[in-house]
């Protein structure tokens, strides 16, 4: 292997040495696992090498010009990263360099960092009405996966109950973090019926909740539907020894009942909607929150902050708690891996939350809800679709069309506007189908547009 000129430490008798400790006879003995046929047999199909750093540049800024960007009020499409307005103190406050520049175990920045995290957990703690919050994981879908995990730790049982109808990029994470069966700690999965309602169907999941080390709902859920009784659902799970995990969004939080107040044992959700853009795979993050209870806190994954007294009277001191049982604490052996991305996204939620106070959960819960419920009864008047209008919908709901979705929203891009996800063909999802959102940045005026484009559309 040719040593690369960058890298002192990969020439010389370096690399004999290390293979040396790890008792290996040569690099290929260190993949020996790797099946044959998994091996690429020829070179890679790149494009060719750019000349200089300007030809870079030059080359990324065409290809991000290739991109349409969509105002805030025209985006109508959520299901994973929703539009929403972020205050300018969000951004300031992340793009303060104190954060961006902290590092572990340096005592200057410790203290404050960990401060500012404690905030942020014990937040997402008051929203949730539960104790024990953990710094957050990369995605809402992670912390599905991670809290499932737990539970099967918790109980020592290996079988999942989870509604039916649920968000595919959360599905696939959760399916990620139980598959495959071959696995020694695999746990199944069991789908749960959803009833005309689009509430989980109480008497399938008496059936099928028997021996399951969690059930996982959502409410709001994957299609914007709120369920009238989590509490129930929550009560089924517990009689049969299982761990009750509800999913929700944080924002729907100053309207709807917490989960800690209704039975919940662990509660997960999104991160993304208190104060973060839509950056994609930048942008998102989950959080993770249970009763203060040593048998929950001994399996979290993440890493958790903690408050103390000091020696002086008055004086408070932040530090990391149950670090050992993290990857970075036991590597392969701790509960789980963790990391970092979303760690300065945590100082963004936290800002977001001590600007708006209950009082701005309640209000912005409002907003949202009336102006949702607005754009489905106008798109349901429209001749050529129609919305469900009999259940209480919180951010998103379903539209229904007499023609594709794709011919649709090849439409409404064409008039400026991003339509709603096609979710024609998923489980549980009959005819031609779209998910909305709308939220406290959709005016009415963007909601008229819309609805023109939409008539216009399926003309």
């Amino acid at each position: 292997m040719k040593p690369h000129p960058w890298m002192a430490n990969s020439g010389g008798t370096a690399k004999q040495e290390m293979l040396a400790a790890l008792g290996a006879s040569s690099v290929e003995a260190l993949f020996a696992q790797i099946p044959e046929d998994h091996y690429m047999k020829g070179p890679l199909d790149l494009p060719p090498q750019l000349s200089s750093e300007v030809a870079l540049a030059r080359h990324l800024d065409d290809m991000m010009g290739r991109n349409t960007v969509f105002p805030a009020g025209s985006c109508f499409r959520g299901a994973g990263a929703w539009p929403h307005y972020v205050p300018a103190i969000c951004d300031e406050v992340v793009g303060r360099y104190e954060w961006q520049t902290s590092v572990f175990g340096a005592p200057t920045s410790d203290h404050g960092r960990n401060q500012a995290w404690f905030e942020f957990t014990s937040q997402i703690g008051a929203l949730v009405e539960m104790d024990f919050v953990g710094l957050p994981v990369y995605s809402w879908g992670c912390a599905v996966g991670h809290a499932v995990r737990m539970a099967s730790r918790i109980t020592g049982r290996r079988k999942v109950v989870v509604p039916q109808v649920m968000d595919p990029e959360r599905r696939m994470v959760l399916e990620t973090y139980c598959e495959p069966t071959e696995m020694a700690r695999h746990i199944e999965i069991v789908t749960v019926a959803l009833g005309p309602d689009g509430c989980v169907d109480r008497d399938d999941l008496r059936a099928k909740i028997e021996g399951a080390a969690a059930l996982y709902i959502e409410t709001p859920g994957y299609l914007g539907v709120i369920d009238a009784d989590p509490g129930e659902l929550c009560d089924i799970a517990r009689a049969a020894g299982a761990e009750a995990i509800v999913g929700v969004d944080p924002l729907s939080l100053g309207l709807l009942e917490a989960p800690g107040a209704y039975g919940a044992t662990i509660a997960v959700g999104p991160t993304q909607p208190l104060g973060v853009h839509m950056y994609a795979g930048g942008g998102v993050g989950g959080f993770i929150a249970s009763p203060d209870e040593e048998r929950y806190a001994r399996e979290y994954n993440t890493l958790n902050v903690s408050i103390s007294q000091t020696r002086e009277a008055g004086e408070f001191g932040f530090g990391l708690a149950l670090f050992h049982q993290s990857s970075y604490g036991m590597r392969d052996e701790g509960k789980d891996w963790t990391g970092n991305s979303v760690y300065l996204w945590a100082l963004a939620n936290a800002a977001y939350m001590s600007a708006m106070g209950p009082e701005g959960f309640a209000e912005v819960g409002r907003l949202i809800m009336a102006r949702a419920r607005a754009a489905a009864e106008a798109l349901n008047a429209l001749e050529g679709v129609s919305v469900d209008l009999t259940q209480p919908v919180f951010k998103e709901f379903v539209a229904r069309f007499d023609k594709a979705v794709p011919q649709v929203n090849a439409s409404l891009r064409a008039a400026g506007i991003l339509g709603g996800k096609d979710l024609t063909g998923e489980p549980g999802i009959e005819g031609n189908a779209a998910l909305f959102c709308v939220t406290e940045v959709h005016t009415q005026t963007d909601i008229d547009r819309l609805v023109q484009a939409v008539k216009e559309a399926i003309a």
